[in-house]
């Protein structure tokens, strides 16, 4: 089953570090966001990633085209013009670039890729955003319902600090907690390819017209999600997950070194 990520967005809100590079390609403990999720993803046994390129794409092929150099040890012959690569990390992922337009949005971004996932079921997710969702248990419910859209819902972490109180006394106080009530998109999608139909052109946007219609029409079922989600939309997003990657305690990290 192919893995379609898209990765072409602005990032504006994380103008810091995205006026050089895509919002993908910031980086967590060293890596780029985008290889934590295909990382997730592959601990999975999901292996073949379809990725929707934007603004910036040139910087993520270049980092596809260099991986296999920049993350082993090599010797260079100049004399013969060779590479020999070693101790090589194994990945077993194939992984095609696509390039779907700078101002296109997210729903034509997901048309453009219809030629490389082709008529079979797929999974879709953000190229900012890690969880540790339990990808198998999302696909066996995604086959239980036998609907066209499966997305993963999760709840919001709270911005600020949260107060109960008995009158004006504080009862409770707890930072950044997770919201009691209410559900997100944390994307994480599972999708039939008929959800193609739903989507007009460039500029429509998913989260927009083809999902309000899918829900209009009974076609999309939630996954509850209640571990870890995150998405790194600002500086302090970013901070956070470097903190949490930095003193070991990363929940996304599914994975074993």
């Amino acid at each position: 089953m192919k893995v379609a990520i898209l990765a072409g967005g602005v990032g504006s809100r994380l103008s810091e570090e995205t006026h050089l590079k895509p919002k993908p390609m910031v980086e967590i403990g060293g890596r780029p966001i985008l290889w934590h999720v295909m990382k997730h993803y592959s601990q999975w046994g999901f292996d073949d990633f379809v990725i929707a390129l934007g603004y910036k794409g040139e910087y993520i092929k270049k980092y596809f085209f260099d991986y296999c150099s920049l993350e082993n040890n090599i010797t260079v012959s100049l004399s013969e013009g060779t590479v020999t690569r070693h101790d090589e990390e194994k990945l077993n992922w194939n992984v095609e670039l696509i390039d779907t337009g700078n101002a296109t949005l997210t729903g034509g971004r997901i048309k453009r890729l219809q030629p490389y996932i082709g008529k079979e079921r797929f999974m879709l997710t953000w190229g900012d955003g890690v969880a540790n969702v339990d990808l198998d248990k999302l696909l066996e419910f995604h086959k239980s319902h036998g609907k066209l859209a499966t997305v993963t819902a999760v709840r919001p972490t709270a911005r600020f600090g949260h107060m109960k109180f008995d009158g004006d006394s504080v009862l409770e106080f707890s930072e950044k907690p997770q919201a009691a009530e209410g559900w997100i998109n944390g994307a994480f999608f599972v999708l039939e390819p008929e959800i193609f139909d739903y989507i007009a052109g460039d500029e429509t946007q998913w989260e927009k017209e083809p999902m309000e219609r899918l829900a209009q029409e009974g076609q999309l079922m939630a996954y509850r999600h209640e571990g870890f989600w995150q998405c790194m939309d600002t500086l302090r997003d970013k901070q956070l997950l470097e903190s949490l990657w930095k003193h070991g305690g990363a929940p996304w990290k599914t994975w074993k070194d």
